[in-house]
């Protein structure tokens, strides 16, 4: 029986939910973990009944299982994350899925979130929401702070006017300087899901991220589903959205981008602004040098 419905979430997860083949793998071989664990733990087959009926000491047992066999608290924080996702699809709308706290990430030095943790932040946000609509709102919002290098508010201030995004967009930023952002293909499809699904009519003078009741959507609203997300994920503190946008500029100076390219994507006055990026960038390349040459030590 766990076969079939670990087939029937993964065409969920690929249809429905849109995620990444590789987010998909993490958690389709987590799942299929996790029901061989409860066929040994409680014995028999694995069903949707069983799966219902799952209690916190389900869970700590499994991930006592995956701790004695080497598995690391960030990573065991992330399996538990996918599981409550897993339970929460099998359970349906009025699914009751066990609550138990994750296990506790030692924090580490402050360096950018890397492109995995970007991706499977926005998706856990989305994942989690209690409405598909705000799911794909969320998906959308915070791929376009990684994706685009935008402020939160810069976002939240963008209207049905934008619509519907094309290969750039034209951002009103602070001391109203406006400035032109380039927008990947997968940021206009992820906003377009969103439009699609939004039950409210979304017009040229409305604001184009709505919130759960048709009005303008919070950035308190969103940092708390990023709070909540990265502490499922077993991400540090340092994970906002406003670190997605530090993020979209570190990787990009690490490709290649010039300074005066990146101060003009991200809308700062002066260059003095942009420089810091240097500095994270070499941190972050230092790191890499200490933990990969053999002589480093």
């Amino acid at each position: 029986m766990s076969s079939g419905i670990i087939r029937d979430w993964d065409a969920h997860l690929a249809h429905e939910r849109r995620r990444s083949e590789h987010t998909r793998r993490a958690y389709i071989a987590t799942a299929t973990r996790f029901c061989a664990f409860l066929s040994r733990h409680r014995g028999g087959g694995v069903d949707a009944p069983m799966l219902k009926s799952l209690t916190p000491n389900d869970l700590r047992a499994y991930l006592a299982e995956r701790r004695a066999e080497g598995l690391g608290n960030a990573s065991a924080a992330r399996e538990l994350s996918a599981l409550r996702t897993f339970l929460r699809f099998v359970g349906g709308s009025n699914a009751s899925v066990p609550q138990m706290r994750g296990p506790r990430v030692k924090k580490g030095l402050p360096r950018p979130v890397s492109p995995a943790e970007a991706l499977q932040l926005t998706e856990d946000v989305a994942d989690n929401a209690r409405e598909g609509w705000v799911g794909a709102r969320d998906f959308a919002l915070l791929l376009l702070l990684y994706g685009a290098g935008l402020r939160i508010g810069e976002a939240l201030a963008l209207t049905g006017a934008a619509l519907p995004l094309g290969d750039t967009l034209r951002v009103t930023g602070k001391r109203n300087k406006t400035r032109i952002v380039p927008i990947l293909p997968a940021v206009a499809a992820a906003v377009a899901r969103y439009v699609a699904t939004c039950p409210y009519p979304i017009a040229k003078e409305t604001p184009l991220f709505l919130g759960a009741r048709g009005g303008p959507l919070q950035p308190g609203v969103v940092r708390a589903s990023v709070r909540a997300a990265r502490r499922a994920l077993g991400l540090p503190e340092r994970t906002t959205p406003h670190a997605l946008r530090h993020s979209f500029a570190t990787h990009l100076l690490a490709g290649g981008a010039d300074l005066r390219s990146l101060q003009e994507l991200l809308g700062h006055a002066s260059l003095a602004s942009t420089q810091v990026y240097t500095a994270v960038d070499a941190a972050h390349l230092l790191d890499i040098y200490r933990s990969a040459h053999p002589r480093a030590g």
